[in-house]
């Protein structure tokens, strides 16, 4: 059995109406929801959580958004899940097929999802923690872009929702201090169970194919320096001898487009689905391949940062592998090539 009930104690939205009487029930929820209330200086987001009389210290902060919790992820769009948000940043664990940014040819995306969901033009598809549409305090934010994974890459991005915001994370990945890491399944063998591919890329004129170069710009060459630091979690032999898959861990160092996909193919390990680095890219319907896969099998899995408002503030994210790459992952390992 429980202990005693401290006397004179009653859930904290009970309190919020009784300092805001004139306040409709489901305003007061949404402000202790959105981070707004705090009790002896500690903010409180669970609207019937037992709280004894807190008389002063209980505050109303003012309306600036506060972070949301999203728990394991809030599903804004079928390929957009919100995981983290506050007046700072946000974090989606964006699905393939979706780009990261609007494009000339396409003007939905990551951004403009989210930018849909905060200007309340877009509800949750489930119940969140907030209910199905965001406090009028996110109203006024605004999604920008940090960095961007490749269309057909799923996985965790990052998306500032203020100028000083942005400048400061993108420091973070100019400084190589913002961490990444991702998940991919790659044919063919690694030389060592861990290493470093560090080369230059060279974008070609339409800006669509990265060549990797083995030394730095030459002859005025645009060429970028790129390190990838890999590790090796799996080694699947795929039936009738055909080879092998690889399930490797890779963390950037640089972030070049492209970068993983090429570097990966010129180490003789291209990605399961690539269909620009692929030695095979250009053969019909992918027949020498030997796995068959919709998509490049690349997964955003990890990101660390510091919180542009929070200096020394060290944050993680981390986001499972989606149903296809499970999928992929389970036939491998049943010896299955397709």
């Amino acid at each position: 059995m429980g202990g005693p009930i401290e006397p004179n104690t009653r859930p904290l939205l009970d309190w919020v109406l009784a300092l805001y009487p004139t306040t409709p029930k489901t305003r007061a929820k949404q402000w202790i929801l959105a981070g707004r209330v705090s009790v002896g200086g500690v903010i409180l987001r669970r609207p019937h959580q037992p709280v004894s009389e807190p008389g002063e210290t209980l505050q109303l902060l003012d309306r600036r958004a506060t972070t949301l919790e999203c728990g394991a992820g809030w599903q804004i769009h079928p390929r957009v899940a919100l995981v983290f948000l506050d007046a700072a940043f946000a974090i989606v664990n964006k699905g393939s097929g979706v780009l990261s940014v609007p494009a000339p040819n396409s003007g939905l995306s990551a951004l403009s999802i989210v930018a849909d969901f905060l200007a309340g033009r877009l509800r949750a598809r489930e119940r969140g923690p907030a209910g199905w549409t965001l406090p009028p305090a996110y109203r006024q934010l605004a999604p920008l872009p940090v960095h961007r994974l490749d269309q057909y890459t799923s996985g965790l991005l990052c998306l500032a929702l203020n100028p000083a915001a942005r400048h400061h994370l993108i420091g973070q990945l100019q400084a190589h201090t913002m961490k990444r890491e991702y998940l991919a399944f790659a044919e063919g063998r690694a030389p060592a169970p861990r290493g470093t591919w560090h080369q230059w890329l060279e974008l070609s004129q339409d800006e669509l194919h990265q060549h990797v170069r083995a030394h730095g710009p030459r002859n005025g060459s645009d060429a970028q320096e790129a390190i990838t630091h890999y590790e090796v979690l799996a080694e699947y032999a795929l039936a009738g001898g055909k080879g092998y898959v690889t399930k490797l861990r890779l963390r950037l160092e640089t972030g070049r487009k492209h970068q993983i996909r090429a570097q990966a193919a010129s180490a003789g390990l291209p990605l399961v689905g690539d269909r620009t680095y692929h030695p095979e890219a250009r053969q019909s319907a992918g027949a020498s391949r030997l796995v068959v896969f919709p998509r490049q099998a690349l997964h955003a899995a990890r990101l660390t940062l510091e919180h542009p408002d929070q200096p020394g503030r060290q944050m993680t994210w981390t986001a499972a592998l989606p149903a296809d790459l499970r999928q992929l992952e389970a036939s491998l390992r049943a010896g299955r090539s397709a």
